[in-house]
């Protein structure tokens, strides 16, 4: 008989991070709706008409009829398409949360699908995402994006970082990496 014991069984949902994940993804999700709703009915924002903020932020409205960054096209069945592919994407998101191996990657996962939720009711109510935040320095500035695509990069930087990080068990004598 080894002295190993039995193998290690895997976290329950509350330990592994799942539910931190699905509370990024309903916290993303509702501030970016939230931040939508604001600048529609509360400012009443018009495209062409940008609000100063400061030097470098101007709120702009402009709807993004493409798929990113409003590359891509118009029109009802790329829309249509495009609303079914974000939701096969955030499927696999929501399994890899659950397989997610550290909490920050689960959060980023979930900030990530709660963005891709986000823009999808967007195109589901209104035909094109809702794009408002417009940042800017020296003349050039970036395309306008809202709260959900700041979630979606940030939670791409996130898990770029989480892979990154040397974790004690990694190593290539432990054999090849698991993807």
């Amino acid at each position: 008989m080894s002295g190993a014991g039995p193998a290690p069984r895997p976290a329950p949902a509350s330990r592994s991070g799942v539910w931190p994940g699905l509370a990024a993804l309903l916290i993303v999700l509702a501030a970016d709706q939230a931040s939508k709703w604001w600048v529609l009915d509360i400012l009443r924002l018009a495209p062409g008409r940008p609000v100063r903020v400061l030097p470098v932020l101007n709120l702009a409205l402009v709807w993004n009829q493409g798929v990113t960054f409003g590359l891509l096209g118009r029109g009802a069945v790329g829309a249509w398409a495009f609303v079914a592919v974000a939701l096969a994407v955030v499927a696999g998101l929501l399994v890899w949360m659950k397989r997610a191996e550290s909490r920050l990657a689960a959060v980023a996962i979930g900030a990530v699908a709660g963005g891709a939720i986000g823009n999808v009711v967007d195109r589901v109510r209104y035909g094109a995402v809702v794009d408002f935040i417009d940042a800017h320095a020296f003349g050039w500035h970036w395309y306008v994006f809202n709260v959900a695509d700041a979630a979606i990069v940030c939670g791409v930087i996130a898990l770029v970082l989480d892979g990154l990080r040397r974790r004690p068990h990694d190593s290539l004598a432990d054999g090849p990496a698991r993807l």
